[in-house]
């Protein structure tokens, strides 16, 4: 059995990790309340601009962009959003667990596909598995994400998709659904032909009023002039919506792991206070043990 002065050091160890990660616990809290703003504040903007984009395809169904279209797929892109500290229980092993599974069955050879490494933890894993990166430098995904952090890659995949580089753009990341539950989501960001939230197909349904006339929309200097401003738009801003999602999930994820921690500490602490008390009654007990057996010695 340990003695008495081992346990004492453990339980005072164990206590001051418990102050460490109910503090982390309440940071998170108060982090992903912010997270959550920033994606309900996002979520109406990016339900409108994909709405524009099906009214302008459905001025005109010969109206088409490279961005729209599939096309024979020879290498693909894919965007791995994590974060950049750990702690995070599973938030990022998933991510990394569902892209893995994924190109062991699309993928006979990593020189099929590119990585677009966002935070510190992917661009760790890209490196670790030897996969070939898009992206040289480390792109932190910081709580406070601004489109500059992530435009110039964002630039560099675009004008790699318009040349022919890659034929596809997935992204991988955790959708948030509430404090407990984030799953682990595969879109396509390129092309939107796969993309749930734009019709493409030109039969677009326009706007209508309450009366049911139909709105009508004059663009200028034309529909395809717009098309191909709005585009980039369009898959820049779907792209920062994915990582609002997944900051938000890292929190959820973070303050979920840090509650448990704190749980598990607090829950070892009792266990290991029952034993100092047991080691402290040991010790009481042979110390009167050998005061009893000295008197009967003396008399």
């Amino acid at each position: 059995m340990a003695s008495m002065r081992d346990i004492k050091q453990r339980i005072n160890a164990t206590d001051k990790t418990s102050q460490i990660t109910k503090a982390m616990h309440m940071v998170s809290a108060s982090k992903l309340r912010k997270a959550e703003r920033s994606i309900y504040a996002f979520r109406p903007l990016a339900k409108r601009l994909s709405k524009v984009l099906s009214n302008v395809l459905s001025t005109d169904s010969e109206l088409t962009h490279p961005m729209l279209e599939a096309r024979d797929i020879h290498k693909t892109a894919y965007i791995i959003i994590s974060s950049d500290r750990g702690l995070a229980g599973p938030y990022n092993n998933n991510t990394f667990k569902a892209f893995q599974k994924h190109i062991d069955t699309a993928h006979e050879g990593n020189d099929e596909f590119v990585i677009i490494a966002l935070g510190f933890k992917a661009f760790n894993f890209a490196k670790r598995n030897g996969y070939t990166l898009m992206n040289e430098d480390v792109i932190q995904v910081r709580d406070d994400i601004q489109f500059v952090d992530f435009q110039p890659i964002s630039d560099r995949f675009i004008k790699a998709y318009l040349s022919g580089e890659v034929d596809k753009i997935d992204v991988f990341y955790n959708e948030y659904i509430n404090t407990l539950t984030q799953n682990v989501n595969h879109q396509t960001l390129v092309p939107l032909e796969s993309n749930p939230f734009v019709d493409t197909s030109g039969k677009g349904a326009t706007d209508t009023t309450e009366e049911g006339f139909k709105t009508m929309y004059v663009y200028e200097p034309s529909p395809s002039n717009v098309l191909y401003q709005l585009m980039p738009m369009y898959v820049v801003n779907t792209l920062y919506g994915m990582i609002l999602e997944s900051k938000a999930s890292e929190h959820a994820s973070r303050m979920t792991a840090m509650k448990s921690a704190t749980d598990n500490a607090k829950d070892l602490i009792e266990t290991l206070q029952l034993k100092y008390n047991r080691a402290r009654q040991n010790a009481i007990t042979i110390e009167l043990t050998d005061i009893i057996g000295g008197s009967e010695a003396v008399n």
